[in-house]
């Protein structure tokens, strides 16, 4: 037998090893149960894998993404067995890993119940503990649709094999790579076959390294994502290098789930979806109202302050207008249907930046008035599908804080070192503080407009920008806009969790198909840069995003009452009432609780609504002059004098803190 050398890297460190021919990945990191895989020349490879003489092998630890991915995908496959152990007749659609966990879709007659996923937990538990081995072999397209004869969504799978990642979401997990493979999940002491499934991989070695894994719910999926096609059942689950970090996810979903904004959009009376409207269409309240005009007014005060223009365009324009700039042909998925006017299609308006060049190209324009930063509050529609419209974080209908600067390029450098400070600065104003940065580059996808020459130069000097900020700066290859790069602030909230917030896009092209020109000091006509930024992204999202970032106990300037009057008896309502009119002589939101219900109930309501001030008065504190501050910690201060007890709730709505 003759010898194969092979070099292991992990991190910085190489090492030579001489072994016999057959020598498999897994015998090269023997006793590490860490490992789960190993990548071979930038391909991830099963442990069974054997490599080839001077062949560079890099372990996969499956606390590592990829790792991580192998895990959760492979408890998918014991999810479809059991599945199909349970329901003979479910057909098998695709199964992908996907953040935090995994998915698989059927076709069954019934729904999934509640009990249904039960016992498909239980028979996952069984096959785990069974231990069966996962074993890859490459077919042929026909024998492939030979043994898969049954399963129709495979059998599209396999005829789509060349374009499969484009296919459909997750179809890249199971075929598009050079060949075809089918993983075996075979008997751990007779090695015959219990099931098998149409999988590139890689997999773990056996179910039984497998650690800790839950399902979470089923729902309804259109196969492809298209709602012409069959509707499916998809079942979500979750799996963990260990049960310590499962309960840890569990225990982090509970606290997510008590923060959705949905729920505490209905618990507060803030915003609702009626059905009357359609998917994805909110309707503010008075109390979200009340959030949503303080969200504005901050932040209009500050862009008037840094020099800011403020513009208003219609909801609807000629079709011209968006191939103008490029969007039908590169967003028209993302676009509602036209509508048919005089003779002429109609869009409702997915984005603003087109008007807004309309603006500029009003007139003629000079050097002299840039940089030139338009602002709107403006209303915009796309067209999501149905299965992705998640309350106002993905809606249909929503209000962009959109601002387009028009620039010379020698003012590029400093207006985008600029913009993102004061958008950082901005975000922080409202109580978000931890962040990092998101450059998002073009590849060589034929979906992006340009020049090559005019994306390095923007995109080097988005980098320059983000890199003075001092943050952590991730890239992003391939994700920018189809007209140009862009940096995206990403936040952390209260419970970890990371939001896209603002971006700020470098754009070269727009002003050339609208022929945007200024008049440079030298008399020449000379086309501007164009900056787009919107630093909520939209309001509707915002609100969401610090909604369920403050668990609905917002802060005493954004909160929709900044204080309650409890009355311990009737007669105290009428000097409330009057602390409530001085209150509101200092421009604060005050509330009287002056019905029938008891002072522990009233106290209960207004902690269930979140107030941060209980202003309780009884017979002491009239005499005194005074009121009590109950906080929303169930913390009390006694006696404290009407001036003083206004005087911190304004301190408090000034310095915009949490209390």
């Amino acid at each position: 037998m003759s010898d194969v050398r092979v070099i292991i890297q992990r991190d910085s460190e190489r090492e030579e090893r001489v072994v016999t021919t057959g020598t498999t990945a897994a015998d090269l990191f023997a006793g590490d149960r860490s490992i789960v895989a190993a990548r071979v020349g930038g391909q991830l490879k099963d442990l069974a894998y054997e490599p080839a003489d001077g062949e560079e092998i890099e372990p996969v630890e499956i606390t590592s993404q990829d790792g991580l991915d192998i895990l959760r995908h492979s408890t998918a496959h014991v999810m479809a067995q059991a599945v199909q152990e349970l329901f003979p007749e479910a057909k098998l659609g695709i199964g992908p890993p996907i953040k935090d966990g995994f998915y698989y879709d059927f076709d069954v007659e019934t729904p999934f119940q509640p009990d249904d996923l039960k016992r498909i937990e239980k028979k996952m538990q069984e096959i785990q503990k069974r231990g069966q081995k996962f074993s890859r072999r490459a077919v042929t397209d026909e024998a492939a649709r030979e043994e898969l004869a049954a399963e129709p969504y495979k059998l599209e799978l396999i005829g789509l094999k060349g374009s499969a990642a484009d296919a459909a979401e997750g179809a890249s997990a199971e075929v598009g790579a050079g060949e075809l493979t089918i993983y075996d999940n075979l008997d751990a002491k007779s090695g015959e076959l219990c099931w098998r499934d149409l999988c590139r991989g890689p997999h773990l070695p056996t179910t039984r390294n497998i650690p800790a894994f839950k399902l979470m719910r089923s729902a309804a999926a259109y196969w492809r994502g298209s709602e012409k096609n069959p509707q499916l059942q998809r079942i979500y689950g979750t799996a963990w290098p260990t049960k310590d970090e499962l309960k840890a996810y569990l225990e982090f979903l509970a606290e997510a789930e008590k923060r959705d904004h949905r729920k505490l959009g209905a618990e507060l009376d803030l915003f609702s979806f009626p059905d009357e409207l359609g998917s994805g269409l909110a309707v503010f309240h008075p109390r979200g109202g009340v959030i949503r005009k303080e969200m504005e007014d901050y932040s209009r005060k500050r862009h008037e302050e840094s020099g800011y223009e403020f513009v208003n365009t219609p909801h609807i324009t000629k079709a011209k207008l968006f191939e103008t700039s490029g969007h039908l042909p590169h967003y028209m998925e993302g676009m509602f249907p036209p509508m048919e006017f005089e003779g002429q299609d109609y869009y409702l308006k997915a984005m603003n930046c087109p008007m807004h060049n309309l603006i500029f190209r009003a007139r003629g324009r000079s050097y002299r008035e840039l940089p030139l930063r338009l602002f709107e509050f403006g209303t915009v529609y796309r067209y999501e599908k149905s299965g992705v419209v998640h309350g106002l974080t993905r809606a249909r209908g929503f209000t962009q804080d959109d601002s387009h600067i028009y620039c010379t390029k020698e003012q590029m450098a400093d207006e985008l070192d600029n913009l993102l400070t004061f958008v950082l600065d901005l975000l922080r104003d409202y109580g978000l503080n931890d962040f990092y940065l998101e450059l998002s580059t073009r590849d060589d996808s034929d979906k992006f407009m340009g020049e090559p020459q005019q994306w390095e130069e923007a995109t080097e000097e988005l980098r320059k920008a983000a890199e003075k900020q001092g943050l952590e700066l991730v890239m992003d290859p391939g994700g920018a806009a189809f007209y140009g790069p862009k940096i995206s602030v990403q936040a952390r909230d209260a419970i970890g969790r990371t939001w896209q917030m603002s971006t700020i896009q470098v754009d070269f092209n727009q002003p050339a198909r609208f022929n945007l020109e200024y008049t440079a000091a030298d008399g020449s006509r000379q086309q501007p840069v164009m900056l787009h930024r919107a630093l909520f992204g939209s309001i509707e999202r915002f609100f969401a995003v610090l909604l369920e970032h403050y668990a609905g106990a917002f802060p005493a300037w954004l909160a929709p009452v900044q204080a309650v009057g409890i009355p311990i008896g009737d007669g105290h309502v009428p000097y409330l009432e009057e602390f409530a009119t001085q209150a509101r002589a200092k421009g604060l939101r005050v509330e009287v609780d002056s019905s029938s219900d008891r002072m522990q109930k009233k106290i209960r309501n207004a902690q269930k609504s979140k107030v941060p001030f209980m202003v309780i008065a009884g017979d002491e504190d009239v005499a005194a002059g005074a009121v009590s501050f109950r906080y929303r910690d169930g913390s009390q201060k006694n006696g404290i004098p009407i001036a003083e007890a206004i005087a911190e709730i304004v301190d408090a709505v000034e310095r915009r803190i949490q209390v």
